[in-house]
């Protein structure tokens, strides 16, 4: 008798992003209609409403992903330490930007946790290429997002930062 279905591994993988890009959202909503709002932002920063859709892809495509890797090594052991380890370092720090740029308005800080988000995310990459490229290359848009939201960040605190910041 099988105890967990054969599916069940895809399915929690592939939803375990999302978790934090749910709570984070309790954050966010909060703080986009006067604290965002107030910032400025350069002209080719997405509309509020693309982030949602965009970040459910993503968080799906590197969820599915996760779960091609840890399927391919057998599950969690001694091969799959670095790759799925990268894995939940970028996930961490992935969870922990919304906190601290929307929660405690800390952009700069928020900046920094965007660029080590992007390298550990980058060597999850590249770690999982020679394990599971179909893995890999479900990485390649959320890195090029990354490196769009690292540069967003960049220019928000740039521009506001001589701003008063409310807590």
């Amino acid at each position: 008798m099988e105890v967990v279905p054969a599916w069940a591994p895809a399915v929690g993988f592939t939803l375990l992003p999302h978790a934090g890009g749910f709570l984070g959202s309790k954050i966010t909503k909060k703080e986009i209609p006067v604290w965002y709002k107030s910032l400025q932002k350069p002209s080719w920063c997405p509309p509020n409403w693309v982030f949602a859709p965009v970040w459910g892809t993503l968080y799906t495509s590197m969820g599915y992903g996760s779960y091609l890797v840890w399927k391919e090594l057998g599950g969690f052991n001694e091969k799959s330490v670095v790759p799925l380890g990268l894995y939940a370092g970028q996930l961490a720090l992935n969870w922990a930007w919304t906190p601290i740029f929307f929660g405690a308005h800390k952009m700069g800080w928020g900046l920094v946790t965007l660029l080590l988000t992007t390298g550990t995310a980058t060597a999850t990459t590249a770690s999982w290429y020679n394990i599971n490229k179909t893995a890999a290359y479900l990485m390649v848009p959320y890195l090029a997002w990354l490196t769009m939201a690292s540069a967003l960040n960049y220019r928000i605190w740039n521009d506001n930062r001589n701003k008063k910041q409310s807590e």
